[in-house]
C-alpha cells in the first residue's frame, strides 16, 4: 500500500499545485498579473447566399462555418437562436467567448470576441468551464488520483500501530475544523 501512496502522491502533487494556484486566482479575480481581457468587435455582412429567402429558415451551420472561416472564430457553439430577424450564435472555449449577432434581412453582422489571458484560461480549466470532453476526463482522473492518495495515506497511517492514535486524533481534529469552516462559510 505504501508504494501506491508514494507514486500516486508524486503525480497528485502536480495536480494539487495546479489546482492550488488556480484556486487562489479564482478567489482573487483581480489578480490578472497584467494579462487582462482582450475584447475585439468586428462588423461586416453575410453573403447573400447565406440569408434565408422567403419562408426558408436560417442555416445556422453555414453561417457559423462562414464566420469561423472569415473571422477566425474558435470554440464550440454554446447557443444559437433567432428572435424576429436577429440571429445569434455564441461560441465558448476556456478563456474565450465570441458572440455573433446578424440581421437575416440585411445580412449585417456584429461579432464580439473576448479573449482572456493565461490566468483566465487556467481558471476556466480549473472549473472545467467551456472545455472539451478530454479535459473533463483529465479532471476526473485527477480526482481519482487525489482520492487514492488520501485513502492510501490513511491506510498507511492506520497500519502503523505507533502512529495510529496520533493519526486518528489529527484526522478527527481536521474533520471537525472542516465541518466548522463549512458551517461558517455558508454564512
Amino acid at each position: 500500500m505504501r508504494w501506491l501512496h508514494v507514486y500516486t502522491s508524486m503525480i497528485s502533487l502536480l495536480l494539487v499545485l495546479f489546482f492550488g494556484i488556480t484556486g487562489l486566482t479564482l478567489n482573487h479575480p483581480d489578480w490578472t498579473f497584467g494579462d487582462d481581457v482582450d475584447t475585439t468587435t468586428v462588423t461586416g455582412s453575410l453573403p447573400a447566399g447565406l440569408l434565408p429567402a422567403g419562408d426558408e429558415t436560417v442555416d445556422f451551420l453555414s453561417v457559423s462555418e462562414y464566420v469561423r472561416a472569415t473571422y477566425g472564430v474558435g470554440g464550440s457553439v454554446a447557443d444559437h437562436g433567432l428572435t424576429g430577424t436577429t440571429g445569434t450564435i455564441a461560441y465558448k472555449a476556456a478563456g474565450y467567448a465570441a458572440d455573433l449577432r446578424f440581421d437575416t434581412a440585411t445580412g449585417e453582422l456584429s461579432l464580439v470576441v473576448e479573449q482572456q489571458g493565461f490566468v483566465g484560461v487556467m481558471n476556466d480549466l480549473h472549473k472545467g468551464r467551456d472545455t472539451t470532453a478530454t479535459w473533463r476526463w483529465v479532471i476526473d482522473v485527477a480526482a481519482v488520483f487525489l482520492v487514492v492518495v488520501a485513502v492510501s495515506g490513511l491506510v498507511v497511517q492506520l497500519v502503523y500501530r505507533k502512529r495510529r492514535r496520533s493519526a486518528l486524533t489529527l484526522a478527527g481534529a481536521f474533520a471537525v475544523v472542516g465541518v466548522v469552516l463549512l458551517v461558517i462559510g455558508r454564512g
